[in-house]
């Protein structure tokens, strides 16, 4: 099969598409024929060498694909070879071919493209996650997203919303905040021409918000105790500006606040499991109901990975990023 490799930490060109031998399915998975595999920003740090693949993961980048299901393993039920899925990895989905526990996997929602389909896993479970399982986000409440126009941000704005959150999301460009708006945000922040905790104050009469998702860190994180509510929650899920920051503690203890984070990448099947399940039950009737969806950028075959990946560093990008695998 055809799979994308990376030949040495770096840039965009150091991804080299080549031959590998196809996997096969073991215990509870699936062998699935690649369509389509959504690009995000843990594979670019995989490819700059600072996020490997968890032990026993390929070590093909690539967190989440569409595609058939080619071959079933011992012991996988769930599905039946030619069912259309959509799946969360950890690692292996720039490829024709790749594998998957099943109960990792999920049927691609009633008229949804494999494209499509591709972009929802990294993002929907990771939201799902951490605004609504460790965030604990509950119809009413507030919450402000950083980087709303990412796949990330344009998720939960859309799943907050849907709800019945209000959402503040910020974002670096006037195109970027309407593209929040319209996505259901009450508030887009321009960060580059806003302070996102003094707009915060200003709409919440000073009570601040219930729920962050932060993906920066860096200073955000001291903004993000004085924007937070009394009995607030923090929950962390990157480092884009940096991980060690001065930060004065006190807010944490004066208004009762919660800072957590976590990684999905790496967490066992059966958490994973244990997502999708819900994902399947609660979100996956409001994508077919449309009143949820993936918000595209852009689409590139498997053999132009390396403009994909200079899309994605470029940060110019509203929504998803996906690889077309012919």
């Amino acid at each position: 099969m055809r799979a994308v490799s990376i030949r040495e930490p770096g840039g965009p060109e150091v991804l080299r598409l080549g031959e590998r031998e196809r996997p096969e399915p073991g215990e509870g998975e699936l062998l699935v024929r690649v369509r389509a595999a959504g690009v995000n920003r843990p594979d670019v740090f995989q490819r700059q060498g600072r996020y490997d693949p968890p032990e026993g993961a390929s070590d093909v980048p690539g967190l989440e694909i569409a595609g058939e299901v080619a071959a079933i393993g011992p012991g996988a039920s769930e599905f039946r070879e030619g069912d259309a899925v959509c799946a969360l990895l950890p690692g292996g989905g720039y490829a024709e071919y790749c594998v998957v526990h099943a109960s990792n996997a999920l049927p691609v929602p009633e008229g949804f493209s494999f494209i499509h389909a591709a972009a929802l896993p990294e993002t929907f479970f990771t939201v799902w996650h951490n605004v609504f399982q460790r965030g604990g986000l509950k119809r009413g409440e507030t919450f402000l997203v950083h980087g709303g126009s990412s796949g990330i941000g344009t998720t939960a704005i859309q799943l907050a919303s849907a709800f019945g959150a209000s959402v503040f999301a910020t974002a670096g460009t006037k195109a970027k905040c309407d593209a929040c708006r319209e996505l259901g945000a009450f508030r887009a922040i321009d960060y580059r021409e806003e302070d996102f905790v003094e707009i915060v104050r200003q709409a919440t009469d000073g009570a601040g918000v219930d729920v962050i998702l932060d993906m920066v860190g860096g200073d955000y994180i001291a903004r993000n105790y004085e924007a937070a509510a009394f009995d607030g929650r923090i929950v962390q899920i990157a480092f884009l500006k940096g991980a060690k920051p001065e930060v004065n503690f006190a807010p944490l203890m004066a208004k009762r606040l919660t800072h957590t984070g976590s990684t999905l990448r790496a967490r066992s099947v059966e958490f994973k499991a244990g997502i999708a399940a819900e994902l399947r039950r609660q979100v996956w009737p409001l994508l077919e109901a449309g009143r949820v969806k993936p918000i595209m950028d852009t689409v590139y075959p498997l053999a132009r990975v390396e403009d994909a990946h200079r899309r994605i560093d470029e940060g110019e990008h509203i929504g998803k990023i996906v690889l077309e695998i012919d």
